[in-house]
């Protein structure tokens, strides 16, 4: 058997921090390979090579095929790689994370196993997104029905702002194509914005599935932080390409494409690593440890691993 050659696999320390990647690649009806410590994308306009180190997610669409050793070097460069339907705008799979190290995910879990942290938590994000307003006493309830008010009086706003006819947020998750261009438009960026967070929820090596805010769904985090960013990214940025959308555009593509653009200069992604860090009340300059393992111990502080504790 002949030897594989390759490049020689980083490690993660090496790679690019999860902020300072390129936010999402979609791919679609395309061959994906792999050369160096790079993938290919070949279809019928040509061939583009792209570093995987750069990427933050890959959302592999319909009609793509990748090969082994793609998915070997993108799992080595910690790269996000999500597969998903048409347009983007259904998720179904996903795979593994930048950080080996659990310390964010012991501290979501412990946050959100207790009813006053996990509530804490909850008025935090809602704080994020009512500026100047103390909303430390508010129930969960009056916190759902402040943000459906909110959100309620950004559509109309925006609708008003770029003259789009506006009856109520409308889509079906099977059925892209029944709803109108802005509903499609918001369908579209919505899904390439949870696969961001999606991203670097799980490059930090956190649950997607943990929320303080939605429960009960395998992406329930995915929704609770992608809801801090609607109405600055998703919201206006659907309205104002509906105003323009002609009827032969591909709103989904120019939807993704549109809010990539919003994404190159990292800026949103450093925003979601830096408010994931305030979230789980961690220090902007407390650096996750990648490959640590040690072992657990009851006397609250962990044992070193590989070592015989026989006569400890």
């Amino acid at each position: 058997m002949s030897k594989i050659i390759g490049a020689k696999k980083m490690e993660l320390n090496e790679l690019p921090r999860i902020s300072d990647r390129v936010s999402f690649i979609y791919v679609e009806h395309a061959k994906i390979n792999r050369i160096d410590s790079s993938i290919t994308v070949s279809d019928y306009r040509g061939v583009v090579t792209i570093p995987c180190a750069i990427i933050g997610v890959l959302m592999l669409g319909p009609g793509t095929d990748i090969s082994h050793r793609a998915i070997e070097i993108l799992g080595d460069t910690g790269t996000s790689v999500i597969w998903v339907g048409e347009r983007g705008v259904r998720y179904y799979a996903y795979g593994q994370s930048l950080s080996h190290s659990t310390k964010l995910l012991e501290k979501q879990a412990k946050l959100v196993s207790n009813t006053k942290t996990r509530l804490d938590v909850a008025r935090k994000m809602y704080a994020m997104r009512f500026k100047n307003e103390d909303v430390s006493k508010l129930t969960m309830q009056q916190l759902r029905g402040r943000e459906g008010a909110r959100i309620r009086r950004l559509y109309r706003e925006q609708a008003t702002k770029f003259k789009v006819e506006w009856n109520r947020r409308d889509y079906k998750i099977h059925d892209f194509e029944s709803s109108n261009v802005v509903n499609q438009a918001l369908s579209a960026a919505n899904v390439s914005l949870y696969g961001v967070c999606h991203s670097v929820i799980v490059a930090l090596g956190m649950s997607p599935g943990l929320g303080f805010v939605h429960t009960g769904h395998d992406k329930s985090f995915v929704y609770d932080i992608a809801d801090l960013y609607k109405a600055e990214l998703t919201i206006p940025l659907a309205f104002s390409l509906a105003a323009e959308a002609k009827d032969n555009d591909d709103i989904g593509q120019l939807a993704r494409l549109a809010l990539r653009d919003k994404m190159l200069d990292g800026r949103v992604m450093q925003k979601i690593v830096t408010d994931l860090q305030y979230l789980m009340n961690i220090s902007e300059d407390e650096k996750i440890n990648a490959d640590i393992i040690e072992l657990w111990d009851d006397k609250g502080e962990n044992k070193k691993y590989g070592i015989n504790y026989t006569e400890e």
